[in-house]
């Protein structure tokens, strides 16, 4: 069996020219065009673009913080963010 190692273990994963988190937003907008038409085709390519670029100004990682912070996700050995006290 054989399994492949990535050159560099740091480097996103890319779908196309987007990284996956911005891939996700252009499916997003993808379905919501199907389903509703007209502006969404816009949208389709102009959520992702402006996702990147707001995404940029920010340090990696900016965007699981904050979704750590509304409550949606749990950062493996951290603790959910309304815990008021932490015993390691």
């Amino acid at each position: 069996m054989e399994i492949r190692c990535p050159r560099y273990l740091n480097k996103p994963i890319q779908v196309l020219w987007w990284e996956a988190d911005e891939f996700v937003v252009f499916m997003i907008f993808f379905t919501l065009a199907l389903v509703y038409g007209y502006l969404m085709w816009i949208m389709m390519f102009a959520a992702p673009v402006g996702y990147a670029k707001l995404k940029s100004k920010f340090p990696r990682g900016v965007i699981s913080h904050l979704v750590w912070t509304v409550g949606f996700l749990e950062i493996k050995g951290y603790p959910i963010y309304h815990e008021r006290r932490f015993y390691e």
